[in-house]
């Protein structure tokens, strides 16, 4: 993108206006028809890549949601639900409803350049918006369980067509849109949801938008979800969407994860020569599980650095490989640490055990939630455990995560519930 750009006035909660250029955003307004098909009702969200849109299928009466890439991007995210439907068509694979379900893809020859354009079934804010929404008070215990037997069912589903997804975290879980919305008019989803709100684009120099690569207007995103600690099983129905960092092992080699500091496996770290696989999945996942029981990531969101991360991990989970503890080179080791996951004594350490205390078991007890018993927790535990080995090699797979006793006695049931007569 160029670097001679016009600047302007900043708004709060839309994408970057500078971005609206040659390989760019494409410029939509609330009105607009794509593809001749599909009108613009409402703005569903944004990232470096694309803008998503809530759009009014008119052939077929129906919302949908519409990504639109910008014209500069790989454009992966957009292949590879495709090629997830393509790997299981005509099979009845559990976790299909679970990733985007393409239900259109065309390009755009816009000001900026051609965009690629993929149409899905529209969902609801992520649980990220959802907990922040909640005062990061947790779901409830049965939502819990089925959140995260979903995201595993999702995340084998990817495994077993070939794929590691590579950025699972809260931002890209969804849950669904409500039963019902293809029934209201636009004036009914406004008057639920609110009106979309046009802001103008004014540049800092004061000068007209001269180029049909800007936007007159812009708009926040609509917001559809529920705070955590209200969100019913019905509304659990779970998407895990964003497949712009996901590869095939098969087919290249990554070095670098780009899940967030607090659920980065630790391989990415220590074993930097060697390629990503499946297990880093599977480790973002075991993170995952523990955070949507607690509503918070298992290390927390003060880690301030890959040194915070990596002993709050031993701290957690013990010792690491005595190659790994070698090449942490760090201070750290000797100021917290005498030997190889063995703490100075005097300091506070957060065990797994005080962790579930005090991350899970007491916001449930303050907010007056299901609590989860012994001997649910030594299986939570033991699954856990089993998904967050320091080797990859060692972890659980996806596929027998689901065949864990929490999974099967406990979280599963409460998936299928939340399903009910429409099946995984």
């Amino acid at each position: 993108m160029s670097t001679d750009r016009p600047r302007y006035k900043h708004i709060d909660d839309v994408e970057r206006l500078d971005y609206y250029e040659k390989g760019g955003y494409h410029p939509i307004q609330i009105g607009d028809y794509l593809h001749k098909q599909y009108r613009i009702v409402h703005k569903l969200g944004h990232g470096s890549y694309s803008t998503i849109w809530l759009a009014r299928d008119e052939g077929l009466s129906r919302y949908v949601a519409i990504k639109v890439g910008t014209s500069g991007s790989n454009h992966k995210d957009f292949d590879i639900p495709n090629r997830l439907a393509d790997h299981f068509a005509g099979e009845e694979t559990r976790g299909r409803a679970l990733v985007p379900s393409v239900l259109d893809r065309f390009d755009i020859d816009g000001p900026n350049g051609i965009h690629p354009c993929l149409v899905t079934k529209p969902a609801m804010c992520s649980l990220a918006d959802t907990v922040e929404a909640g005062s990061f008070d947790p779901f409830r215990t049965d939502v819990a369980r089925a959140l995260a037997a979903q995201l595993a069912m999702a995340v084998a589903y990817t495994h077993s067509a070939g794929l590691v997804h590579g950025d699972i975290h809260f931002g890209n879980l969804l849950p669904r849109m409500p039963t019902g919305i293809d029934d209201l008019t636009d004036q009914q989803l406004y008057e639920r949801y609110g009106l979309p709100e046009p802001e103008a684009v004014v540049r800092e120099d004061g000068q007209p938008l001269s180029s049909p690569s800007v936007p007159s207007n812009v708009y926040a995103c609509i917001w559809m979800g529920k705070p955590s600690n209200e969100l019913s099983l019905d509304e659990s129905k779970l998407i895990l969407s964003d497949f712009g960092t996901a590869f095939s092992p098969d087919e290249e080699s990554r070095f670098i994860s780009y899940t967030p500091l607090e659920i980065c496996p630790p391989e990415a770290r220590f074993e930097p020569t060697k390629s990503l696989t499946f297990p880093s999945d599977v480790w973002s996942l075991g993170c995952m599980v523990w955070a949507i029981l607690g509503a918070k990531p298992l290390l927390g969101s003060w880690l301030f650095g890959p040194d915070n991360a990596t002993a709050a991990q031993v701290d957690i989970l013990g010792p690491m490989p005595d190659d790994w503890w070698e090449k942490w080179g760090s201070p750290k080791k000797t100021e917290l640490f005498h030997g190889n996951g063995k703490p100075k004594p005097g300091r506070s350490v957060w065990t797994l055990e005080r962790l579930f205390e005090d991350s899970i078991q007491e916001p449930r007890r303050e907010m007056g939630m299901e609590m989860i018993g012994e001997d649910e927790r030594k299986a939570i535990f033991e699954m856990v455990k089993g998904m967050l080995k320091f080797s990859p090699s060692q972890r659980l797979s996806a596929q027998q995560v689901l065949e864990t006793e929490w999974m099967r006695k406990w979280a599963i049931p409460e998936a299928e519930r939340t399903w009910g007569t429409e099946g995984l």
